[in-house]
């Protein structure tokens, strides 16, 4: 089992009571410690001569792991346990985003211009040429987040009320590291025609649409068919955003391996939305050769009962048509990506790998294979967390894909624009800093959002011109 450490997700802060005695802080510290809890921080709220209340914070494993160091806290002696605060709710409490004003409104003067009755110039100004409207309204920057909460992170079809949390997140993100302006919108149906309509419908407000957590095989329909009826840039991100990362992380691991990726064999574990993205662009980059592996086995030719996107893998995947598990799979196998489920691999499959094996354990929060494990014999090893090296994190590139799409008033995602996103990604690291521990560029840096949307930007092609008035 994967070893799993302390979160700043799973961070609590607890208020005690404790004696004014030097002694009695580190009786505190020690404690935590002891319960495999890290203390972040430690502050003094109130205090008299017998007693000090104090604010413990500390990052805890899980849930089940905050109450049992709450416990272990409370059973101190002469400590009073007044309050427990999870941190990650606080955070919540009231949502995570919100609506601001661009433009001042002090005076009548400035509310004519904004609303009525100058605003109707504008109004005749889009429908005389819709084309303005990219111009002269928020569209130009604003980007729909759009789930129907059929597969919510690991979750599972938690619905639409309980997805809504993570599209506010999706949309700070949007515009923490790309200035856009994004608006979740959450959908009570699960109905592939009814999706569509409904997006279609409010499509008009915005620039871009980014489908989130819906759940294979509607998800490729969906998006398909909003591609075909919407003349606005169409991106599902749970596919092509893990698919470019992907992409960008593997061309870096591979150089550090001295390997090219038309001559090595991946074999990809998961074979839904995220799964069937990598696969489509390792294809088109021209992998060696793939491999897909689901519930059903290692997809192959002459397999029954599949789906149609199992099918297509099915047909264009595994040139020796190889059958069987996932341990048979991965034997010889140059690289393995995960996106499926935790502890599908032990060290010893990685060990069965070809030399220098690439492995990316995405599976979030337990990966496919315990990463220690991992590194004990392949080069290098990336997954979806964050507290190990190599996050390969879709953040990397929605944020600068779409400000690229916006910037450039691009119509369409294409696959080009994928190519040139993981590219931009993966040079962002930079050759004097890419190792087997350092393959993609951290989410903070600066430079990648505006290196992903420049090459997204010129990718799209010539700008189209935003109508003169």
């Amino acid at each position: 089992m994967p070893t799993r450490m302390p979160s700043a997700g799973f961070s609590i802060t607890v208020r005690m009571a404790v004696p004014a005695d030097p002694a009695a802080v580190g009786t505190l510290t020690t404690a935590v410690g002891q319960a495999g809890a890290v203390v972040t921080a430690l502050d003094v709220v109130d205090s008299d001569p017998s007693r000090t209340v104090v604010d413990l914070t500390c990052d805890t494993v899980d849930a089940a792991h905050a109450e049992r160091v709450t416990e272990v806290l409370r059973q101190l002696p002469d400590i009073e346990v007044r309050k427990v605060s999870d941190r990650t709710f606080l955070l919540h409490l009231g949502g995570k985003i919100e609506v601001t004003s661009k433009v001042a409104l002090r005076n009548r003067d400035e509310l004519s211009r904004a609303y009525t009755p100058g605003v109707a110039r504008v109004c005749q100004a889009i429908a005389e040429n819709p084309d303005n409207a990219r111009r002269l309204t928020i569209k130009r920057n604003t980007v729909a987040v759009v789930s129907d909460g059929s597969a919510v992170l690991g979750l599972g079809n938690l619905g639409p009320a309980a997805a809504l949390p993570v599209m506010e997140g999706k949309a700070a993100l949007f515009k923490r590291f790309a200035g856009v302006d994004a608006w979740p919108v959450v959908l009570d149906t699960q109905d592939t025609d009814e999706i569509v309509s409904i997006v279609r419908a409010l499509a008009p407000a915005y620039g871009g649409i980014n489908l989130e957590d819906i759940a294979a095989p509607r998800c490729f329909e969906i998006e398909a068919r909003l591609r075909a009826e919407l003349d606005i840039p169409v991106f599902h991100d749970d596919q092509h955003g893990t698919a470019i990362v992907v992409l960008a992380a593997l061309r870096n691991a591979l150089r550090v391996v001295g390997k090219e990726l038309s001559a090595v064999r991946v074999v990809v574990s998961g074979a839904g939305a995220a799964g069937t993205a990598i696969i489509k662009l390792l294809l088109a980059q021209g992998v060696g050769d793939v491999l897909a592996y689901d519930r059903l086995g290692v997809l192959h030719a002459g397999m029954d009962s599949l789906n149609p996107s199992m099918r297509w893998l099915a047909e264009n995947t595994n040139a020796t048509n190889i059958s069987g598990d996932l341990p048979t799979a991965v034997r010889g196998a140059d690289v393995f990506i995960g996106v499926s489920a935790p502890n599908l691999l032990t060290g010893d499959d990685i060990a069965a790998m070809a030399p220098e094996a690439i492995v990316f354990a995405l599976a979030n929060p337990d990966p496919e294979v315990d990463p220690a494990a991992a590194r004990q014999h392949a080069a290098i090893v990336a997954t979806g967390r964050s507290d190990e090296p190599n996050q390969i994190n879709n953040v990397l590139a929605f944020p600068g894909v779409f400000r690229g799409m916006l910037d450039a008033n691009a119509r369409e995602f294409t696959p080009a624009m994928a190519l040139a996103a993981a590219n931009a990604i993966a040079d962002a690291v930079g050759p004097d800093k890419i190792n087997p521990t350092v393959i993609v560029p951290s989410v903070f840096d600066p430079h990648v959002a505006p290196a992903v949307a420049q090459a997204v930007a010129n990718a799209a092609g010539p700008t189209h011109k935003d109508s003169e008035l």
